[in-house]
């Protein structure tokens, strides 16, 4: 018969609350990521993203409610989990005056491995992260995507069952982004939990599942196409205008116009009805000497059903 923890899922949360002072970071939110998932954890910059991460990984002890990681409770049994895990923080933490394989050495060193299991890490991270014939490069010399690479290779040197990734891509090239998604599907593939934390929602098209939190609160949790299926309050368009920083009050304004936001070099609006709204909108930009390319309606993007929701 299965254990407790093998049964259980890799992290699992109920009611958990930070406190600093005054200051709610985290507010009761509550889900469980299954074994093998990509879960990812969405929100703006200062949502409670990295303080939620901390208590996940025994680094933080949370101010109410309960979580268990790998099975094992964060707040009774933190050392137990943190032998079960690979944490990559926000800020890059390697050493920068070491070269790529003393930063390997350093980190398989600390979670115990001995020197045949140590070189065998060693030499499959170099592969897996494209690092080969780099190895005597010091770790200040490389670009900030080769950098978060070997961060990501010292974070799995353990072969941890669950990862955490807080912000990884942050600052980080398109073209790294990519390569750097690939790494965590491969270790989702090979079964392990990846619980990663971005504020870019194209990164969330990868995730198997996701939540929302938004100023410390849960505001939505599923999948990427479930939440995108959800039906907003209104009729979503796509406004494309010669001056959408100067369009975006005054189309805020319009009668039938409940919420606005700024998209690249578009507006994105959602109206009670296209019929009602559309005319109106045309009149105010007109006036205005604001000229319209196209208004039509789209299907919502993750960021669309995120803007709504906090809205």
């Amino acid at each position: 018969m299965p254990t407790r923890r093998e049964v259980s899922p890799s992290v699992e949360v109920s009611g958990l609350t930070k406190l600093f002072r005054d200051f709610t970071a985290v507010d009761r939110i509550s889900f469980a990521v299954q074994r093998g998932e990509v879960f990812g954890f969405l929100g703006p910059n200062g949502a409670g993203k990295t303080t939620t991460i901390k208590m996940l990984c025994g680094l933080l002890l949370p101010s109410s409610g309960w979580g268990r990681v790998a099975g094992y409770d964060i707040v009774l049994e933190p050392e137990q989990i943190r032998a079960r895990i690979g944490y990559m923080s926000q800020r890059f933490s390697l050493y920068q005056d070491l070269t790529v394989e003393e930063n390997l050495d350093f980190y398989g060193t600390i979670y115990g491995l001995e020197s045949k299991r140590l070189k065998e890490r060693k030499e499959f991270i170099l592969r897996m992260a494209g690092l080969l014939g780099k190895e005597r490069t010091f770790t200040s010399a490389l670009a900030g995507g080769w950098k978060q690479r070997l961060a990501l290779g010292c974070a799995i040197m353990h072969q941890p069952e669950i990862l955490f990734l807080d912000e990884p891509t942050a600052g980080v090239d398109p073209g790294s982004r990519r390569i750097f998604w690939e790494f965590i599907c491969q270790l989702s593939r090979e079964g392990v939990t990846v619980f990663v934390t971005t504020h870019y929602m194209d990164e969330a098209e990868h995730c198997d599942r996701l939540a929302f939190i938004h100023q410390g609160r849960l505001v939505a949790l599923g999948g990427p196409q479930e939440l995108k299926s959800r039906e907003m309050k209104g009729r979503l368009l796509e406004l494309d205008c010669g001056d959408a920083i100067r369009a975006l009050d005054l189309v805020a304004a319009t009668e039938g116009v409940s919420e606005v936001a700024l998209f690249a070099n578009t507006l994105h609006l959602i109206v009670n009805s296209l019929e009602e709204a559309g005319p109106k909108i045309q009149e105010v930009l007109k006036k205005k000497g604001i000229a319209i390319n196209s208004l039509k309606p789209i299907p919502p993007s993750l960021e669309d059903i995120f803007v709504s929701l906090i809205e």
